[in-house]
């Protein structure tokens, strides 16, 4: 009964230990360096496997939900950009003019990329009036208490800053426009330039030699345009628009350069110096190249220099600004009508804003496809028909050199005016 009597005893009396081989061993059993080396790597630095924190974790929920509404709405917006623009022709002019166009756009309001683009502002402002009115509602009937102040002031300032406001929208609106129609008049001189140059190129080369070199060159400047076109649209598929166009290793070289437009000047210009023609006619035909790049430096400087972020973020603010405190500016007059009319005025001027800022970017507003697509047909039009043309005129100076014009000139001089 004595023994567990004393081995109880031991752990509270330190002094009577047997041996001292037992006091290593108590001391080696705690690590001095290791635990605190694991405590700072666990709080300073989080794997990836472990879960975020509870707060994170909401906060990033709450700003997913937030993104939500705009992201869908951007995501309609630049599926509308990418879309295919189409040429007028006469019938879609009579429809564009029809007296039934009201109805028209109003039916399909709800599928234009430039309303549902609207959709987050809007509904963001249109609650903000609602807030208000409600506070102010609760204020005026004395659900809350006394020391709450109702929500309202002047209109004078609005009345002052109206007119700023407008001219703002129209100056960002004009600049917009005349950036679309800077690239509009960039394309049809590029437009028209590739036609003329290969007008000059099917009528002036006439061995037989060059006629594969021919054809190639003629490839290479329907190319051009189509080159330029993915160069500045964003999410164009060059490989897929310049297949039927290029050889197999001339696409590769193009797709494997940095700029292919020029890449198909390039072309273009060593074609031209392989060519058995004479100086003169050579650079007639190397002076069209001038129009390519002329067109190249207007794209670019459209992509590259919008217009002053200045204008556009004053612009912006002043919008927000101004639609954040009309709810407590129109409080006075209309009440609960504020929501409504913050709503449409919130519509109709963003609106405005939306479209100059989808218009500062010419390229995806114009039908370049269809501008290149015309070209292409333009070409090979002229392509096929110059044999037959050819063989008409030929036959026709021959008929005319078997007699004599009617006024009694000879043969020779009909044959000097007709070739």
């Amino acid at each position: 009964m004595r023994k567990p009597t004393h081995s109880i005893q031991l752990p509270t009396n330190l002094a009577p230990y047997s041996s001292l081989k037992t006091i290593p061993n108590f001391h080696f059993l705690p690590l001095p360096s290791k635990p605190t080396k694991l405590s700072f790597r666990v709080f300073s630095s989080r794997s990836a496997d472990s879960p975020p924190p509870p707060s994170s974790t909401q906060n990033l929920t709450l700003i997913s939900i937030l993104r939500t509404v705009p992201d869908w709405a951007d995501a309609i917006k630049e599926r509308g950009m990418q879309q295919k623009r189409s040429l007028y022709n006469h019938e879609t002019w009579v429809e564009h003019r029809s007296s039934r166009r009201h109805v028209r756009h109003l039916l399909s309001s709800f599928s234009s990329r430039v309303i549902l683009s609207l959709i987050p502002p809007v509904i963001a402002f249109t609650s903000v009036a609602v807030i208000v009115a409600s506070y102010n509602s609760a204020v005026t009937f004395h659900w809350l208490p006394e020391f709450f102040p109702l929500l309202r002031a002047s209109s004078l300032p609005y009345q002052l800053t109206a007119p700023a406001l407008a001219l703002l929208l129209v100056f960002r609106t004009e600049a917009s426009y005349s950036r679309f129609e800077e690239g509009r008049k960039a394309w049809t001189k590029i437009i028209a330039g590739t036609n003329d140059f290969a007008r000059q190129v099917v009528a002036g080369v006439e061995s037989s030699g060059d006629a594969l070199l021919k054809k190639a060159l003629l490839q290479y400047i329907m190319a051009f345009p189509v080159a330029l076109k993915c160069h500045v649209i964003y999410g164009s598929d060059i490989r897929q628009d310049l297949q039927n166009l290029l050889e197999v290793d001339d696409l590769a070289v193009v797709l494997s350069s940095k700029h292919r437009p020029r890449c198909i000047i390039e072309f273009i210009s060593q074609s031209l110096q392989l060519l058995n023609l004479d100086d003169a006619k050579r650079h007639v035909l190397e002076s069209k190249l001038s129009c390519f790049h002329e067109g190249i430096g207007v794209c670019e400087q459209l992509m590259g220099i919008p217009i002053p972020l200045s204008y556009t973020r004053l612009t912006s603010r002043f919008l927000v600004l101004w639609h954040l405190t009309l709810p407590i500016i129109l409080w006075e007059d209309c009440n609960w009508i504020v929501v409504p009319a913050t709503f449409i005025s919130a519509a109709s001027l963003f609106c405005i804003e939306e479209v100059g800022v989808l218009i500062e970017e010419p390229f995806p507003m114009l039908a370049l496809d269809e501008l290149c697509k015309l070209v292409h047909n333009n070409i090979q039009e002229a392509i096929a028909s110059e044999k037959l043309i050819q063989a008409q005129l030929i036959a026709k100076r021959k008929n005319h050199a078997d007699e004599h014009s009617p006024n009694g000139r000879p043969s020779s001089e009909v044959d000097r005016k007709l070739g």
